[in-house]
Parts: structure tokens; sequence; C-alpha cells
């Protein structure tokens, strides 16, 4: 069973940086993808990337800020966020596809439900 265990987490000023990271055991993932929830609110998709990493999608608000790589030699995905805002507060949680064959464009329009393993979550707070 596939495994995932993010890290990095903590608290930070605004304008700081933070740089998650999701260790993946137990099998592989294909695409995968980094998602967070603010206290009261839904999860929202941050960023995703393919298999081989030449493939990126980020929402909005975070681009130009965060960026999302994979070491598969390691199988560890990364998030490096740079420019943190306090509305970057939440729980950070890493998810990983688990279907081999499924494209890039799909993985894109399917959002969360692509992703069958999902991590923990690590908190990340950023203060005013």
């Amino acid at each position: 069973q596939v495994q995932l265990v993010e890290s990095g987490g903590g608290l930070v000023q605004a304008g700081g940086s933070l740089g998650l990271s999701c260790a993946v055991s137990g099998g592989r993932t294909y695409g995968m993808g980094w998602f967070r929830q603010a206290l009261g609110n839904e999860r929202e998709f941050v960023a995703v990337i393919n298999w081989s990493g030449d493939n990126t999608r980020y929402t909005d608000s975070v681009k130009g800020r965060f960026t999302i790589s994979r070491d598969n030699t390691k199988n560890t995905l990364y998030l490096r966020m740079n420019g943190l805002k306090p509305e970057d507060t939440g729980v950070y949680y890493c998810a990983g596809d688990l279907a081999q064959w499924r494209s890039w464009e799909k993985l894109v329009l399917a959002g969360a439900a692509a992703f069958g393993s999902w991590g923990q979550g690590t908190q990340v707070t950023v203060s005013s």
C-alpha cells in the first residue's frame, strides 16, 4: 500500500520561505500534487506535476511564488514556497495518482479525484 508522509511545515513570517517534502513508500505514484486546506474552508488545489517532472501546473494565487518538483530516485515530492502570505496558511497535503497511464490532460481535469493516495498533511502558518 502506497504511503505518503509530508514534512517541512512550520511557522513563518509573511514574505518568508518554506520547503515541504513528501516521501513516498510502499509503491509507485505517477502524477503527484499538493493541496491545502485552511481552517473552515474546503481543500483546494495548489500544484500538480507529472511523473517525469516536465509538466507542472499551479493555482493562480501561488504562480511565481511556489515551485513543485520531484526526485524519483528518492521517491520524494517537493514544494518550495517563497513570498509566503497569511492567506497561504493551512494544512498542506501531498497526493499521488496511482494510475500509470492517465494522461497529463486528464490528470489536470480530474483534480483531486485523480489522486488515490494522500498524506496526513503538514501545517503551514504564515504570520502577518
